[in-house]
């Protein structure tokens, strides 16, 4: 029993020699694995046009029902994606979702991305819930959102251009 008691003072004053590994986390946060998954994230093309169609793929990929997506036709007027749709509502549940990234996986345009942002608090249930217009600001960067670049009518391509893998 004394013996026992020696060898937990002795782990007590080995560990009371090291440096702390308390990182004081508001002044100071803690990289990250590359393959964290984070706050969610729609992404847009170059030229400012969203990169969701409103194809719902994502939410019916999700095991966690958190997603919901609802359609509308994009006009020459009025154009937000490449796609002859878009997304005019999309909205995730936080409180649901449990960050498997089966919605990334699923997405054929790359539009939603799990991004390296932890910092995710509400203090209410409907502040749990991201809307499209939310989940378009990127707060990891804290950037905004870039603005439609493209005038009403000059948009001619169902497709935006795609970089040659070479």
């Amino acid at each position: 029993m004394f013996g026992e008691i020696l060898r937990g003072l002795g782990t007590t004053f080995k560990h009371m020699l090291q440096p702390p590994v308390t990182i004081q986390y508001p002044e100071i946060k803690r990289p990250v694995r590359p393959r964290f998954k984070g706050r969610h994230v729609l992404e847009r093309y170059d030229n400012g046009l969203e990169r969701c169609i409103g194809c719902a793929l994502c939410a019916a990929a999700c095991p966690a029902d958190a997603i919901f997506v609802e359609a509308s036709e994009n006009t020459d007027e009025e154009r937000y994606s490449p796609g002859e749709r878009y997304a005019s509502t999309y909205e995730i549940n936080m409180l649901r979702c449990i960050f498997c990234g089966y919605c990334e996986d699923a997405c054929p345009t790359q539009a939603i991305v799990l991004k390296h942002n932890y910092e995710m608090s509400f203090y209410d249930r409907t502040s749990a819930i991201y809307t499209k217009e939310k989940l378009l600001v990127d707060l990891a960067e804290g950037a905004e959102p870039a603005p439609r670049q493209v005038e009403p009518g000059t948009y001619d391509r169902a497709i935006p251009e795609m970089e040659d893998p070479v």
